[in-house]
């Protein structure tokens, strides 16, 4: 049985929504770790791979685990359909390129991800795909980029690692003036502090890997859109490439949602405090925040983000040798290049998520030697600022 659909809040769907329980009534979803389902006949087999009958046909293209995971996401993000992939990767990957074909021409933001930037710069054009990167905080470059063949959008906001934000409402209103569609990788901001198909995006997606699951656990990523573009554009290239989400993290991304809220703002909260505290501090040559009044893009939060962020950019004066002396002093925060986790973690863009970008590259996206990003967990809020502050004295 089926919960049925009903106007809830995002904390209590994060718990029931999708919930698909089998006739024993269990408490918690059930994994249904199966590759294939029987049918009873012959003629049922070929009603349900007619679309005749409704039913499951083979684990890569549904499978009941998976589909309480895609409801549920699709119940907090207000999307009509939804399909999981693998990692986040996978669906950026889905989402780009299945909307476009050799000869269109993409527009994307050139503040983003080492291998989302990999896929618009170096994969897409191998398919005849046009693509072009533009500073995404002014309309003005989106406009300036725009070609008679553009027939896709794509940024992330706010940005890996810079926390740069893009107005998305502004992007979405020229994507539709020309017949174009917007995809948003929202993972930063996560599902319940930007809303971007409300802001007018076609197309979200997420590293569920993130905060979604949020304990370092499994992979898995997400795109939601309408039901149209997801029936006619992603639902055979998803059948046929294979992307799909396994359900064994399918079912530990749902017991991750049931306490996003809880941690998101936990995280957020003390985001915050420690944005605040780097700011004071000698050591530091600059602080990115989106809840700071300082954000260059601080407007453009208040308008279409709920709350700050869990991850906070700093510029660490002394290069890459005193970020790494930071670093390496830290005894809470752990080294590594994830983020969203119940652990705080810190990684050096320029040797790690964005070593393979040019030194020019870098510098456009305002990633430097000194630059660290830092992903706020659970610890305590206090703790976190001793040991900090105690890393600092090794800069000094």
């Amino acid at each position: 049985m089926t919960k049925k659909t009903r106007n809830w809040k995002p904390q209590t769907a994060l718990v029931h929504g999708g919930t698909l329980r089998s006739g024993f009534g269990e408490t918690a979803e059930a994994m249904y770790l199966t590759q294939g389902y029987v049918y009873e006949t012959a003629q049922a087999a070929e009603a349900r791979f007619k679309g005749e009958e409704p039913g499951f046909i083979y684990s890569r293209y549904a499978n009941p685990t998976v589909d309480m995971f895609e409801k549920r996401m699709c119940a907090l993000e207000g999307a009509e359909d939804a399909r999981a992939t693998a990692s986040g990767m996978a669906a950026v990957t889905a989402a780009l390129l299945c909307s476009v074909k050799a000869g269109d021409h993409i527009v994307a933001a050139r503040a983003l991800f080492g291998s989302c930037r990999w896929v618009v710069e170096t994969l897409a054009p191998r398919y005849g795909i046009e693509a072009t990167l533009v500073d995404g905080t002014d309309i003005a470059n989106w406009e300036k980029a725009v070609r008679p063949n553009t027939k896709l959008f794509f940024l992330e906001s706010p940005t890996n690692p810079t926390l740069e934000v893009v107005d998305i409402a502004a992007v979405a209103a020229l994507a539709n003036s020309i017949g174009a569609r917007l995809v948003v990788d929202n993972v930063f901001a996560t599902p319940l502090q930007q809303k971007p198909l409300q802001l007018g995006a076609h197309i979200v997606v997420y590293s569920a890997t993130k905060h979604i699951d949020g304990q370092g656990r499994c992979l898995g990523g997400v795109i939601l859109s309408d039901k149209k573009w997801i029936d006619e554009n992603l639902h055979d290239y998803f059948r046929h490439t294979g992307p799909s989400l396994s359900p064994f993290n399918a079912w530990t991304l749902l017991k991750g949602l049931e306490t996003l809220p809880l941690r998101v703002r936990q995280q957020t909260e003390s985001a915050g405090k420690i944005a605040d505290f780097l700011a004071e501090q000698p050591e530091i040559a600059r602080v990115i925040y989106p809840g700071r009044d300082d954000h260059p893009q601080a407007a453009i939060v208040k308008k279409q983000m709920s709350g700050g962020s869990t991850l906070i950019c700093l510029d660490v004066k002394g290069g890459k040798q005193a970020a790494f002396a930071l670093q390496n002093a830290l005894d809470i925060v752990l080294i590594s290049n994830n983020l969203g986790d119940a652990k705080s973690l810190i990684t050096h863009p320029a040797t790690t998520t964005h070593k393979n970008l040019s030194d020019e590259a870098r510098a456009e996206l305002g990633i430097g030697p000194g630059t660290l990003r830092l992903s706020v967990g659970l610890e305590d809020t206090d703790d976190l600022l001793e040991d900090i502050a105690q890393a600092l004295k090794a800069v000094k």
